[in-house]
């Protein structure tokens, strides 16, 4: 059974939506145990409140083992410096659940909280895989092909980075990739302005020729944001800058052609009508685009799972989150990084 340690009190809709959430994952998941981490008061609050059917569920899912509370006092706010929130709260809930992770307590760590206090808390707890220079965010994102969903990383933890750091990024997103996503061969690409190696900022030009180098991956070349979503790109690396303008783009995007579809929709009967036709493809469409169903963004480079969910979680994402989580754990995605980051070490002595 994978045991996944759930954060509680962080994201915006915390406890509410992160314990409902926990109860759906408790009881749809297969064989999988919820911890939930925060403070016991306000979730028993929340179970309290859900209906009476998810209710009797949620009792039976604690009277079976697969929920369980863990009391954390303090909490780590969306707003506060993570470095500080992270050091003078001790018991706060993300600290607490990433200990369970450290002690073997629990097999991941998910969190929809202050996205900088969960990195710092995993890197100061739980430590880098040996040979790891800098930790990054990977987020997947739906891809023109739904089977071949694009992983790009680092997403955020790191916005200033070295050509070495992107190296490690896309030995990692690979491992991750290949282990999780199910991708044979994954088709690695480096983020520029232009396809040609002399093209790009003096960190990219810096880049190219090293992952030109890595055995293990398929590095394809630069790849521009035009490239991001055609589906022949399966890891797509870049400085955490970047990644997030990357991330947030795609879900502003995302939500304007929903919003477009709409207005259009109903400018006349006759595209009423229309769209009553279509509903099932704009069905489609909306799931394909859905943020949530891609669960959370992995932090690749600790000895541990750790999934970090995006603060306006509800409590879908925070299902997909411990899904993610799950895969992560139960494919050793952390053991397969190790093992690579080691080999690619020892091919650099060897030059």
């Amino acid at each position: 059974m994978t045991r996944i340690a759930l954060d509680a009190m962080g994201g915006d809709h915390a406890p509410g939506e992160i314990v409902v959430g926990a109860v759906e994952a408790a009881l749809g998941i297969e064989d999988v145990k919820i911890l939930l981490v925060g403070q016991l008061a306000r979730i028993q609050e929340e179970l309290d409140k859900l209906p009476p059917k998810l209710k009797s569920s949620a009792q039976q899912a604690i009277e079976g083992g697969r929920l369980e509370i863990v009391h954390a006092p303090d909490v780590a706010e969306m707003d506060e410096h993570a470095v500080e929130a992270v050091r003078k709260k001790k018991d706060c809930s993300i600290n607490v659940a990433m200990r369970l992770v450290k002690e073997g307590r629990a097999d991941a760590f998910v969190s929809a909280g202050n996205s900088g206090a969960v990195a710092t808390s995993a890197i100061l707890t739980l430590g880098r895989i040996p040979g790891v220079k800098r930790p990054a965010i990977a987020t997947v994102l739906p891809n023109r092909n739904p089977k071949r969903p694009l992983m790009v990383l680092d997403a955020g933890a790191n916005m200033d980075c070295h050509p070495e750091w992107l190296v490690q990024f896309a030995i990692m997103g690979n491992a991750y990739s290949k282990s999780v996503l199910k991708r044979g061969v994954p088709a690695v690409g480096l983020i520029s302005i232009g396809t040609e190696d002399c093209k790009g900022n003096e960190m990219t030009k810096e880049t190219f020729p090293l992952l030109k180098q890595v055995k293990g991956i398929n590095f394809v070349g630069n790849i521009e944001g035009k490239d991001l979503y055609k589906g022949h790109i399966d890891v797509a690396v870049c400085d955490g800058f970047v990644g997030n303008v990357v991330l947030k783009t795609t879900e502003s995007i995302a939500k304007a052609i929903a919003y477009w579809l709409k207005r259009e929709c109903f400018k006349g009967p006759l595209r009423f009508v229309g769209a009553l036709l279509l509903r099932g493809a704009f069905h489609s469409l909306k799931q394909q685009l859905d943020p949530e169903v891609y669960g959370g963004a992995p932090l690749l480079g600790v000895p541990g799972a750790v999934i970090i969910g995006h603060g306006s979680s509800s409590h879908k994402a925070i299902y997909y989150a411990v899904k993610a989580g799950v895969a992560a754990a139960t494919n050793d995605v952390s053991g397969l990084i190790a093992k690579a980051i080691a080999e690619h070490a020892e091919d650099q002595k060897q030059q």
